[in-house]
């Protein structure tokens, strides 16, 4: 089995924006010359993670907002979340967030391509309060 590597870095405001990889994916895919394999694509930190989803606008919003419902950036009790109090933090909802989509996606390459369906792209979203630098490995497995 052979092995190739790329790197994504980018920068995103947090707050649940989602930003669509597709296009360096792909390029990274390119560069490896592989024909049939798998790419996995990885986001570093424990606020951050990849998915697919069709990346339009009302696709968007009607995830931040299932999200928001799902996970409240305040407990909906009017409380605290642990990890905010007992490290004197406000991204508990963002470590939640990023748990429960998770940090990276398999993906097959047919023909050198990523098999996507046609509506289908890959993103990063980015759950932490502020922004950041944010690293992406992606790597070929041929």
């Amino acid at each position: 089995m052979a092995v190739h590597g790329g790197l994504l870095r980018l920068s995103t405001g947090g707050d649940g924006e989602v930003v669509d990889l597709t296009e360096g994916v792909s390029s990274v895919v390119r560069t490896s010359g592989v024909q049939q394999g798998v790419v996995v694509v990885f986001a570093r930190g424990s606020t951050v993670a990849v998915t697919t989803m069709e990346y339009e606008r009302g696709g968007v919003a009607d995830l931040q907002a299932t999200l928001e419902r799902l996970v409240p950036a305040r407990p909906p009790s009017g409380g605290e979340y642990d990890h905010n109090r007992l490290n004197h933090d406000s991204n508990a909802h963002a470590h939640l967030r990023a748990a429960m989509v998770g940090p990276s996606e398999a993906i097959p390459v047919v023909e050198g391509a990523l098999a996507l369906g046609r509506w289908q792209q890959v993103v990063l979203i980015d759950f932490d309060d502020r922004p950041r630098q944010r690293t992406v490995l992606v790597q070929m497995l041929s």
